[in-house]
């Protein structure tokens, strides 16, 4: 598969067989221009939203794909997406909400978009969750974990992959952290618009991807 960065929560995940799944689309200049990643133009299959916000929520999208949104179990084209219920606050949704964690199952790959985060995992979430190859993860705080809870969530998951998004660019005026709070100290692989994955070339433990944003 091939994972690309778009920006923000953003990511085009591509199939062996071309199945195109896009996570979290953002609305450009949502929230008074606070989002300025260039549009999302791509022709998709299938796109997760983790939860009502215009950062996360684009439903304009090309291709007339399936739009998930709920917490479940569906295959759609041979992708197996399972949402998982949690929050965007650390006052049970009272703040912001609900947030839906998706796995999305790839080319035999479990790949898990965090989306919106705003708590650490507990047990229960993390046994639903099951075994994780690649991790999306906000790190930016202030709306989501932060770093170090962040650090938390990859220690409990202990996934393969971890990449890094919902973080402070030249792109992104909310008042969140860079990816390199994350970062800081940890060894860490820098890629270029979009990394390529298969099972058997999956790091044998963790490793950071920050995957620069392509738009």
């Amino acid at each position: 598969m091939i994972i690309t960065f778009l920006g923000h929560a953003a990511f085009l995940i591509t199939s062996e067989t071309g199945v195109k799944i896009i996570t979290d689309p953002y609305k450009p200049g949502c929230f008074n221009g606070g989002i300025q990643y260039s549009a999302i133009t791509d022709t998709v299959d299938i796109v997760t939203i983790s939860h009502e916000h215009d950062d996360h929520n684009d439903t304009s999208l090309n291709g007339k794909p399936k739009y998930i949104k709920k917490p479940g179990k569906q295959e759609i084209k041979g992708i197996t997406i399972t949402g998982t219920e949690v929050f965007h606050d650390t006052s049970q949704g009272q703040e912001r909400g609900k947030n839906t964690i998706f796995n999305i199952l790839v080319d035999s790959v479990n790949i898990v978009h965090l989306g919106d985060l705003g708590h650490k995992l507990s047990y229960s979430d993390s046994a639903k969750i099951g075994k994780v190859d690649i991790l999306l993860i906000p790190v930016g705080g202030y709306f989501t974990i932060d770093a170090a809870n962040a650090w938390d969530v990859v220690k409990m998951l202990k996934p393969k992959v971890v990449i890094p998004m919902h973080y402070k660019t030249d792109k992104c005026g909310f008042p969140i952290a860079p990816v390199e709070d994350f970062v800081k100290g940890k060894e860490v692989k820098k890629i270029d618009g979009e990394l390529e994955m298969t099972k058997s070339t999956l790091p044998e433990s963790t490793t950071v991807y920050v995957i620069s944003p392509s738009h």
